[in-house]
């Protein structure tokens, strides 16, 4: 077990809720559930750290010796043989940019390397530069066979950031219920997924950012088995000439998204699910994406911008008066 979890660590509080918070694909997670058993609860723990340690050396494009990074190194030179767990990866990468069509694009990484936030930015890319990285950001022209995969151009890169950590989320929930957990909440980054209830109520409290007074919330859910992602440019972004600009990009343009949309949060039945759709909803604007979510099923959606808050038709149906 890692040493940075000891047994005192993961005590239970009055609701019987233990908590544990760490720093996992390049954010602060927290996981918190239920379960009386101290030993068994050790051991899910234990094993989900784990499993999340194996995930990211395997699928971060941030470390150089991960399969993905290895796949990226061979852009234009060689085909690069996988395992099944990529395999699945790829194929959701394929899903994904069928479902939004192409909004979501898992080869992005030369248009995200370009657009690199955490850079101060003391001049724009340059429309030359953006139309070059848009025409590497292209999943239609990866070359895959099952057990392979080839990047045909040099240049070309994979990033699993627009799924992963929402995937994560979802592998663990299916973890805890094999450890007999039916009370949780597992949150990466934002991205979690609430199981059965809090200890106190049949259901989590979930709050929902402010995208324009980040610091506040403009609302709560009450949440029992199903996802929350939420999407929006008030974490991530900098600024240029007194012009904000998010970290998340429209292929179609090549350009960080600037139509209006603040913050949108999606609740699903899987965390795999809220997190496209919310990203998805948040490149597509307002009309688009308000659309775009009605069409899924068990898909509720709330959409800020400077005007305020446009729901989806049953979205109400989870807000409580405070989060």
């Amino acid at each position: 077990m890692p040493k940075t979890i000891q047994p005192l660590a993961l005590k239970a509080d009055a609701r019987g809720v233990r908590s544990v918070a760490f720093r996992a694909l390049g954010t602060n997670c927290m996981i918190q559930f239920r379960l009386q058993d101290d030993k068994r609860a050790l051991q899910f723990v234990a094993d989900a750290l784990d499993w999340l340690a194996a995930f990211e050396a395997k699928f971060s494009r941030f470390k150089a010796d991960s399969l993905v990074s290895k796949i990226n190194q061979a852009a234009g030179k060689d085909w690069v043989h996988v395992d099944a767990e990529m395999d699945k990866m790829l194929d959701l990468a394929d899903a994904m940019h069928q479902l939004t069509g192409g909004v979501l694009d898992a080869a992005m990484l030369p248009l995200i390397q370009l657009w690199d936030w955490k850079v101060v930015h003391e001049r724009l890319p340059s429309e030359t530069d953006i139309i070059q990285a848009v025409s590497l950001s292209r999943w239609q022209e990866v070359k895959r066979k099952r057990g392979r995969v080839f990047l045909p151009r040099e240049g070309m890169g994979l990033d699993f950031g627009g799924f992963g950590k929402e995937y994560a989320v979802d592998q663990l929930v299916i973890m805890a219920k094999r450890h007999g957990i039916e009370d949780g909440l597992i949150d990466l980054g934002r991205d979690l997924y609430a199981m059965g209830g809090n200890g106190v109520h049949p259901f989590w409290h979930v709050g929902i950012q402010d995208g324009v007074q980040t610091e506040k919330c403009v609302g709560g859910l009450a949440v029992s088995n199903y996802a929350v992602c939420a999407s929006g440019d008030y974490a991530r972004r900098f600024e240029h000439q007194g012009v904000r600009y998010g970290h998340i990009l429209d292929l179609r343009t090549g350009w960080p998204v600037r139509h209006g949309l603040r913050a949108v949060s999606v609740i699903a039945p899987s965390c795999l699910m809220a997190g496209v759709y919310s990203t998805a909803i948040f490149v597509m604007g307002l009309v688009e994406g308000l659309r775009f979510a009605e069409k899924a099923p068990q898909l509720e959606a709330c959409l800020q911008d400077d005007r305020g808050l446009h729901v989806t038709r049953e979205f109400r149906k989870f807000q409580v008066q405070s989060a």
